[in-house]
Formats: C-alpha cells, structure tokens, sequence
C-alpha cells in the first residue's frame, strides 16, 4: 500500500491557503504539538484552559480540526480539548509509513496519548473519526472516560452500495471535479452551504489535493461491541447516507453494554454542524453526567 499525500508541490500550496484560512476561524489553540508515531507525525492542538478531563476530537474524514469549528468554542469553555489532524489525511499530519489494518489506526492514537498523558479521556468521533474512536476503545478502553460517536461509519452498520459508487466517482479523473461537490451537497442531503464556509472549503480542498491510501474501515463485529466496558453516547443521524441510521441505532441499543443511543430523525451526516448548538449540548451534558457519577478516574 502506497502512502497518502498531496498530488503536487502546487495542490499542497493551495490546501494549505484554505487550511490557514479554516484555522482562523477557530479560538486561538493553547498549545500546538507534533507527536512522532510509527506511521508519522500527528499534529495536535489544545484548546481551553486547565479543567475537568479533557475532550479529545477525531474528525470525519479529510475535516481536519477545522470541522469542529462549530463545536469548539463550547467544548473549551468547559476545560481543555484536544483536536487532532489525521495521519494519512489532508491536514498537517504527515504520514510516513503506510497504514494496514485497524490494529495500525490503533497503534498511532495510543501513541498520541501515550505522548501527551492522555488518560481517562472523553474521546469524541465524528463519522471516521467515529469508527477510529471506536477502534481505539475496543482495544485500550482504559484510556478512556467515556465515548461520545457522532454519525460513526462503519460502527453499527455497512455503508450502503451507493455511497461506494459516489464515493469512487470522486476519484476518476475527469469525473471527479463535478463528483466531488454533488458527493459534498448529497452528505447534507442538498443544503446549501456558503462559498466560504471554512469547514466545506477545507475538506472540498483536501478531497481535491490529496490522495488517500488507508484501509477501508471494517465493521465491528458483535463481541467486539458487546465488550466495551467504556459509557457510549451515540448520536445517529436519521437522514445519514453513509448508513440506514435506524438499522445503526437498533444495532447499537442491542450490543452496547453501557450507551445513550440517540437517533436524530431530522439530522443529515452533517449533524455536527447543522445541528451545532443541540449537539454541544446533548455531548457537554453527557460529559457531566459521567463526571457526576464518578466514572472518570483521577
């Protein structure tokens, strides 16, 4: 397997002009690190002061940080959180080493942790970020306070056979230049987005500059969910097109052993952004809850 990267010199130029941009839009991080890893440099930020346990973010993917943009401002004011760029994704990650299987996806986020003293963390993953928070409590749920999942891929159930076909579109030369923006409105099922909305920017700009080389996700298999002893909120969007969100939330409801599994009827796969505020606090509250009945170890 290849290793993931920017197309050319220039493509690389131009993604980091709306990174830069993206970037701005967020508060002002705290601290800024590059964690070496087996498989590259993973690019960290902190965000908020010194507090409670803190939030860690994995974004959909080729979000970056910057996707969070209507999450943050909410989620630092409570304490300290952590967003992460990707390794093998557009962001400032870098890959150097190719990405196999969900063991090596584990394998570098653990090191993230491990360099940072990371421990009884509120992990929170959007769509792929979803299934690499999910991958990451299955195997050391002891790093972990809780598990907030927003619209997770590949967790609870398959993606479905048209996504496949538009997500493959993106790709072909040729195609891809009007694929990609029909693949991006068909996500949030048609609704408009502004021209210099810096969270679509960037990732129609990593879609269009950087070629990815990771593993398709696998879906977790029963004994793998019914095994996670960390409390779960998931929150499924009804309108999802990367799942049948109410096949999803069954699945999640009958196997999770600790979860508030949470299906949103009126909510695209863009339910982070769209649904920002009711997000902030359903995930703020959740974390509360946790922190209230003593489940985060000090």
């Amino acid at each position: 397997m290849t290793l993931g990267g920017f197309t050319s010199p220039q493509a690389r130029a131009e993604y980091d002009t709306a990174y830069d941009r993206g970037f701005a839009a967020l508060p002002a991080p705290t601290q800024q690190r590059d964690v070496s890893t087996a498989f590259g440099t993973a690019r960290v930020y902190r965000f908020g002061e010194p507090g409670p346990a803190p939030v860690v973010l994995l974004p959909g993917r080729a979000g970056t940080t910057i996707m969070w943009e209507p999450n943050l401002p909410a989620l630092a004011a409570r304490g300290p959180v952590y967003g992460l760029d990707l390794i093998g994704e557009p962001g400032r990650s870098e890959q150097t080493a190719p990405l196999h299987n969900a063991d090596d996806q584990a394998a570098w986020l653990d090191t993230v942790f491990t360099t940072l003293a990371l421990r009884n963390v509120h992990l929170v993953g959007y769509s792929f970020g979803g299934w690499l928070a999910t991958n990451l409590a299955v195997g050391a749920p002891d790093r972990l306070a809780s598990l907030t999942l927003i619209d997770p891929v590949q967790t609870f159930a398959r993606f479905p056979i048209p996504l496949l076909v538009r997500s493959a579109l993106t790709l072909v030369p040729g195609i891809r230049r009007w694929a990609r923006p029909s693949f991006l409105a068909w996500i949030s099922d048609g609704a408009e987005v502004a021209e210099d909305d810096p969270v679509a920017t960037v990732i129609d700009e990593g879609m269009r500059t950087y070629r990815i080389a990771l593993p398709t996700p696998v879906l977790f298999t029963d004994a793998q969910l019914r095994g996670m002893t960390v409390p779960v909120l998931a929150l499924i969007a009804g309108r999802s097109v990367m799942h049948d969100g109410r096949r999803a939330a069954a699945r999640a409801r009958d196997l999770l052993p600790d979860a508030r599994v949470e299906l949103w009827p009126a909510a695209t796969h863009a339910i982070a952004g769209e649904s920002a505020a009711e997000v902030n606090a359903r995930l703020l509250e959740f974390l509360a809850e946790i922190e209230q009945q003593g489940q985060v170890r000090r």
